[in-house]
């Protein structure tokens, strides 16, 4: 029989909790929670028009099949009525693209509401259905990045600019936010989970044309960014 001196149990110890805490790290990597959006999924949630169709499509761009959302003048959103639970996922996350922003425009009044890009999330907070509020993540033309102000139409939208400009038009840009804290920020609630979430890109009220590129899309547990094409 083998006699297992001090040194050999100690060793045998360390082993252990190694592959203790080994198992727990593969435990904990299980555990985390996602929610995510393909851009076939997003192709068959409804559309709502505010003026006429922004045109969306599945394309390949840098190897990866992405939604594509074309707007000429047009203005309609993709959308999905789902609760997500906060305390889950609070993490939203995306990667977008877009063609060109738009010169000019003043995006704080309703003649320059307009955006290449933007996702938006939506909290019921009664049963009628203006009783919503909602934080849309916009890729601004010339309002500077990190600004926020309400939407032209109703104070119960509240936007805020992730990228701004001509800066990184063309590159594809990861995005994660920690939506129960922007609802905190910009409305002084803390919801427990939101009711909607959708996507647009829209040039109606300027008659002006862009087109964007939206891939993982989706909530997570944890605050990484996404993988984006290259």
């Amino acid at each position: 029989a083998t006699v297992m001196t001090r040194n050999n149990c100690r060793n045998a110890v360390l082993m252990i909790g190694a592959i203790v805490c080994s198992s727990l790290l593969i435990v904990g990597a299980a555990i985390a929670q996602e929610v995510y959006f393909t851009p076939n999924q997003i192709m068959t949630w409804p559309t709502r028009s505010f003026e006429g169709e922004t045109r969306y499509a599945i394309v390949e761009r840098a190897g990866r099949r992405v939604l594509e959302s074309e707007s000429q003048g047009q203005a309609s959103a993709r959308y999905l009525e789902r609760e997500i639970d906060l305390n889950e996922t609070p993490y939203l996350h995306w990667c977008w693209q877009v063609s060109n922003t738009y010169a000019g425009l003043d995006e704080t009044t309703k003649a320059g509401d307009d955006y290449p890009a933007r996702v938006y999330v939506a909290h019921k907070t009664g049963l009628l259905p203006w009783q919503v509020e909602s934080v849309n993540y916009v890729w601004a033309s010339t309002q500077p990045q990190g600004a926020t102000w309400p939407n032209a139409f109703t104070q119960r939208a509240q936007l805020i600019a992730l990228q701004s400009g001509e800066n990184r038009v063309g590159d594809w840009v990861a995005e994660v936010r920690d939506v129960r804290a922007d609802f905190t920020a910009l409305f002084g609630s803390a919801p427990s989970h939101i009711d909607g979430i959708a996507l647009m890109s829209d040039g109606d009220n300027a008659g002006v044309n862009a087109t964007a590129w939206f891939t993982h899309l989706g909530f997570s547990s944890s605050k990484d960014a996404p993988a984006c094409p290259q």
